[in-house]
């Protein structure tokens, strides 16, 4: 499935790294040290959607609903989730699947509670059940809640319900929240 998505994706992979570079002076891709399965790092790519040395402004690693470090081209590739694109890279070296939790960095995976760490009881994945209630325009530990709640539930049955739902929000450009998925759950 990845090896599909990433031929079929590659306009759009070599568009975005165009834009991306028409744009903001830097490297078309971000690479960041991730923690997966069982606590083993690896590096994530992604496609910049941020300014270059974004990390070292602001809020450092985190990402804010409206954040002023995120480029215009990153703003749209964000809303379509397409900086992900690359993400299907890891997924090929088995480091990612498609559905589960986001990967996250060590700092916050060092702050976690015996529960939370559920999360890294499964691969990361490129979409998730957080991703589809509301991503980023949620609290932290709402999104690691909801993970946890993956990892207790998790089925094949789940996944497509995952999939079709980030298909939804991959087509609208919009995310889905909480409140409007738990109905039926």
């Amino acid at each position: 499935m990845a090896s599909l998505v990433l031929v079929v994706g590659s306009p759009l992979l070599a568009l975005a790294a165009v834009l991306i570079k028409l744009e903001s002076r830097g490297p078309v891709f971000y690479r960041q040290r991730r923690v997966g399965r069982h606590g083993e790092p690896f590096e994530l790519w992604k496609l910049r959607t941020m300014v270059p040395g974004a990390e070292s402004m602001g809020a450092g690693i985190y990402v804010i609903e409206g954040d002023s470090r995120i480029t215009r081209v990153g703003r749209l590739l964000r809303r379509f989730s397409l900086d992900e694109l690359p993400n299907l890279v890891n997924v090929l070296r088995g480091e990612l699947s498609i559905v589960g939790p986001r990967p996250t960095v060590q700092e916050q995976v060092d702050r976690y509670t015996e529960r939370q760490r559920r999360r890294l009881e499964v691969k990361p994945g490129i979409t998730g059940w957080a991703q589809i209630n509301g991503r980023t325009s949620l609290p932290w530990p709402e999104r690691i809640e909801l993970d946890v709640w993956y990892v207790e539930h998790r089925s094949l049955c789940l996944d497509l319900r995952i999939l079709a739902r980030t298909v939804r929000m991959l087509a609208t450009g919009h995310g889905l929240y909480s409140d409007e998925l738990k109905q039926g759950w």
